[in-house]
């Protein structure tokens, strides 16, 4: 047990400068951060990254060709390896709507083809589907069975003879609620359906592999559990899918042969193979992929599974000492139905609102989102800090 906590110390010193376990109980008013859900930070690797990075802009001579296509590829490596694909599987991206607008703007639809997903999903995985409504493709929201949390099953409950696509949040942003894509997935390609999944509330924070999931589409924006800058994410597709999809916007450096400054190909070019396809312009971005190669190749040092195993754990420990007399758990209490986020409220949303500015006051910072306060803790957060919130849900 000791060399667990020793581990996780080390851990959290990755990051900022803590003060030791042994002072951390008296540190009352220093700050407490709980929402990786919202921004994830920069491990210390992550910053020497970006900052080696502004020196490539500061001396540009030193830019060689190869950063322009070593780093998207290194960067494509290590996150198929953080979700079991291949990667010629990952595009990289701009955040998790680059891969929503891939599928929309790729698929051959027709009038009257279906997409299923639940009720109140993040608009990033909303918007572009019901854009698609302009080619008279129907849109169908599905609230859950229970009022509560959506299931796979109520998902597939919905699925129709002129459905082709289900799209759903692995992990819910409102809610913390996790559906089992596993059983989504292979209820789908039973019908003949397709399935894309919104991870950007799972990648980084819970351990999983894409061929275990079976969906054929996966995106994530970067900026989260994955602690990478704002405008990152990434692209997962399926790789017998690749060519079924119509690629939207050409850029230059996803075509073969853009390597060659020298003898850029003109006549007879075609796209590159696999998904670097719908890799954004400038891929090699030094500032923002420096810094997501870093950042991913630290989260396969840590472990997925060590940041879920103990992130879970806090989330259950909130969820242990909630006030009931005051406070409403608007996630699913069981461990194995909840990523690792936790979402109370209090018995008016005026007065959740009111503690979200209280708890801002204090230093204890969550988000609020559909008036509930969302906590999304991580590997460098501890139980003192969980005690910090509940000091002041309970007040």
């Amino acid at each position: 047990m000791k060399a667990e906590a020793q581990r996780a110390v080390d851990w959290r010193e990755e990051f900022w400068d803590f003060p030791a376990p042994a002072e951390a109980d008296k540190k009352w008013e220093s700050r407490v951060y709980l929402d990786c859900a919202a921004q994830g930070p920069f491990p210390r690797v992550t910053i020497r990254a970006v900052q080696e990075a502004l020196e490539l802009k500061k001396y540009p001579e030193r830019i060689a060709a190869e950063h322009y296509f070593e780093l998207p590829e290194q960067t494509r490596a290590a996150l198929a390896k953080l979700i079991g694909a291949k990667p010629p599987e990952i595009a990289l991206g701009t955040g998790a709507s680059d891969g929503v607008n891939a599928v929309a703007r790729g698929l051959d639809w027709k009038p009257g083809d279906e997409i299923v997903l639940p009720a109140m999903e993040f608009p990033a995985n909303y918007y572009p589907w019901k854009h698609l409504e302009r080619r008279s493709v129907v849109v169908r929201a599905v609230a859950p069975s229970d009022g509560r949390f959506i299931t796979a099953e109520d998902l597939l409950a919905a699925v129709g003879p002129k459905t082709r696509l289900v799209a759903a949040s692995y992990v819910a942003f409102s809610s913390g609620n996790r559906i089992e894509v596993a059983k989504l997935a292979a209820g789908c390609r039973e019908r003949g359906v397709l399935t894309f999944v919104d991870a950007s509330q799972a990648a980084g924070a819970v351990a999983f592999e894409v061929q275990q999931l079976g969906c054929d589409f996966l995106t994530s924006a970067g900026y989260k559990w994955l602690f990478s800058p704002y405008g990152t994410g990434f692209f997962y597709v399926r790789e017998e899918l690749i060519e079924r999809l119509e690629v939207g916007d050409i850029h230059w450096m996803n075509v073969e042969g853009a390597e060659n400054f020298n003898r850029l190909p003109r006549e007879g070019w075609k796209l590159a193979a696999g998904a670097r396809r719908w890799d954004p312009p400038e891929a090699g971005n030094f500032l923002n992929y420096s810094a997501m190669r870093a950042s991913v190749e630290f989260l396969l040092r840590v472990g997925v599974e060590t940041i879920e195993r103990h992130a879970q754990g806090l989330c259950d420990y909130l969820i242990e000492r909630l006030p009931r007399d005051r406070m409403v758990l608007r996630s699913p209490r069981e461990a194995a139905r909840r990523g690792t986020i936790v979402c109370v409220a209090a018995r008016t949303a005026e007065k959740t609102a009111e503690l979200w500015e209280t708890l801002r006051k204090r230093n204890v910072f969550v988000s609020l989102r559909d008036d509930a306060l969302r906590v999304g803790p991580n590997l460098y957060n501890r139980e003192w800090e969980m005690d910090r919130l509940l000091e002041v849900l309970t007040d």
